[in-house]
């Protein structure tokens, strides 16, 4: 079942009747052609936000909407990431601490959180690099 905010929205398409131009090579308006496409039934366990989104993606002014592209994954882009991150983990450390813990203990600590953070960091790219490869091979 469709939420209210999803049902206002449909609503609203329905009553405006919204046509899509596009400007070709010559400076000329011409509208959009639809391409009507079967629709699918929408499971017991499916949102039904494939359709949702790509009705956003079509609207959107020159094409397709998309994020960011995801990098492959690589082990100096993880360095560099964990060189970031070490100051920020020191310093975390030193105020988590209190004055208990000395320049020498934090510095190991952050060195272990460093051992953690970076083999972590380089497998969530691979994951994020792996979905957008699925995503891009299905579509």
């Amino acid at each position: 079942m469709a939420t209210q905010k999803q049902r206002k929205r449909r609503a609203k398409e329905k009553r405006h009747d919204y046509e899509l131009m596009y400007v070709d090579e010559d400076g000329v308006e011409r509208p959009v052609e639809k391409e009507e496409e079967p629709r699918k039934p929408v499971g017991r366990g499916s949102k039904g936000t494939a359709s949702k989104a790509q009705k956003s993606t079509s609207s959107t002014k020159g094409g397709a909407r998309r994020g960011r592209t995801a990098q492959p994954p690589s082990w100096n882009k993880v360095l560099k990431r964990g060189a970031i991150f070490a100051p920020i983990f020191f310093a975390t450390v030193l105020l988590l601490g209190g004055g208990k813990i000395t320049y020498v203990g934090a510095f190991v600590q952050s060195m272990l959180l460093l051992a953690v953070f970076i083999p972590f960091s380089y497998f969530m790219d691979r994951v994020v690099w792996r979905q957008q490869q699925k995503r891009l091979n299905k579509s």
